[in-house]
């Protein structure tokens, strides 16, 4: 099985010296969930950055769909990162002064390349929000806004969608909503997810979850549970205490 995304002795230090990578080497397969978790302060969501091409590590390789990233200019990285990655935030980033479908289609423009509607359309009917398409955000519910959230990540069909805490702002309900959709754009459609998270419920949706704790690799556990992910990071939290006193 290939790697979606492969990253190789990933360090990322920022000013002042807090080092938020520390070596980080880790492949994730294509066709999986992968959950990423961690203690506050792990390095958790700078992984996902710089996996995604949204920042650079201050060293190490990153590569995205068998190209790689770290050796690529700003301006063709973000052309690459349009078109083969897909984000997904606590915050929906939808534009209030745009309908539903125009907020799904806008990185098809911002790509450069002409809006598919009938594509668009697709995917809001298959998330359920075939007839919202010409509402406005402020219209819809929290579940309803992170839908348009994930439809607007898989319309350029991209080769990854990055995930960042996606169920945080939501209701239990509506978080299981999202989360089911996200395995089945894995099962179903054959992408690639990583997902930051730091619900043990929501990482129990995922395949595999991978551990992070003061910058490093601390582990991986497959077919994960929410009490056995709970139990874990419990474990890296009282570490990451006895460190600190």
């Amino acid at each position: 099985m290939t790697d979606a995304v492969r990253l190789e002795s990933l360090y990322k230090t920022y000013d002042g010296g807090v080092t938020a990578l520390d070596g980080v080497t880790a492949g994730f397969a294509a066709g999986t969930f992968t959950a990423v978790m961690g203690p506050s302060g792990s390095g958790k969501s700078t992984l996902l950055q710089c996996a995604a091409g949204l920042d650079r590590p201050t060293a190490g390789r990153v590569f995205l769909d068998g190209t790689e990233l770290t050796a690529t200019g700003d301006t063709a990285m973000t052309k690459f990162r349009r078109l083969r990655a897909g984000f997904i935030f606590q915050d929906y980033n939808l534009l209030p002064s745009l309908t539903v479908e125009q907020n799904v289609v806008l990185p098809l423009r911002l790509a450069g390349r002409r809006a598919d509607r009938a594509g668009s359309r697709a995917v809001l009917e298959q998330l359920g929000l075939g007839d919202r398409m010409r509402d406005l955000p402020e219209r819809l519910s929290g579940g309803q806004r992170q839908r348009v959230a994930v439809a607007r990540a898989l319309v350029t069909a991209p080769a990854v969608v990055f995930a960042d805490e996606p169920t945080g702002a939501l209701d239990l309900r509506s978080a299981g909503e999202v989360l089911t959709l996200l395995r089945e754009v894995v099962h179903t459609h054959g992408r690639t997810v990583v997902m930051v998270t730091h619900d043990p419920v929501a990482a129990a949706y995922a395949d595999s979850v991978l551990f992070l704790a003061d910058g490093r690799l601390a582990g991986e556990m497959r077919a994960p549970t929410a009490d056995a992910v709970a139990e874990r990071l419990a474990h890296l939290g009282d570490r990451a205490m006895g460190a600190v006193a």
